[in-house]
């Protein structure tokens, strides 16, 4: 069971790169054709027009697919914001029930919102909607991966849950020690 969520804690990251490296492709492109049509007014005193039609959609849904790809690799990288100065100071047995409460807020808060994005994919499904650019897009294309990314969010809150219920230290508290992140110099980020 580990290594299965373990693997779908990588896939979502992976996922999450490729479409940030989409959105680089899709702009380096009509950063290309803006060249080119600029070249274009300039050799015939016209410009060609060339154009991805409705890329900046494209590239707004490649970003939150991303971003909703990546919460789930990030939570159990330790890269979600967390008190960890809090955290230090309190003693074992009180840093467990506070871990216990924050990851059941968590759970509940992100069951909720899977919940409701999934619903809205329906809706989107159902009514047909679609993207009001020069390329209409089924709206519940881009929310589907919303609602996987939340999804997946909500397994690794519950395995997170899971662990420190179990006494374990969850996986997003293995990344850099409090003590690492003390002796960081701000200002070039060299250890001190």
């Amino acid at each position: 069971m580990r290594t299965a969520l373990n693997f779908m804690y990588r896939l979502s990251g992976g996922l999450a790169a490729l479409f940030l490296v989409m959105i680089l492709a899709i702009v380096l492109a009509q950063v290309g054709l803006n060249v080119a049509d600029k070249i274009a007014k300039w050799l015939t005193g016209r410009p060609v027009g060339f154009l991805i039609p409705s890329y900046a959609d494209f590239a707004g849904y490649f970003l939150a697919t991303a971003t909703f790809f990546a919460l789930a690799y990030s939570f159990r990288e330790g890269a979600h914001i967390r008190v960890n100065l809090l955290l230090m100071r309190m003693n074992k047995g009180v840093r467990r029930l506070f871990e216990i409460w924050a990851c059941a807020i968590a759970v509940s808060f992100t069951a909720f919102f899977a919940w409701y994005s999934g619903d809205l994919m329906y809706d989107s499904w159902r009514f047909n909607d679609l993207s009001p650019g020069l390329v209409p897009i089924k709206l519940w294309i881009p929310q589907a991966a919303m609602t996987v990314g939340l999804v997946f969010l909500l397994i690794a809150t519950i395995d997170a849950l899971v662990q420190v219920l179990r006494g374990q230290e969850p996986e997003y508290a293995s990344g850099a020690s409090e003590m690492d992140l003390l002796s960081v110099d701000p200002i070039d980020g060299a250890k001190k």
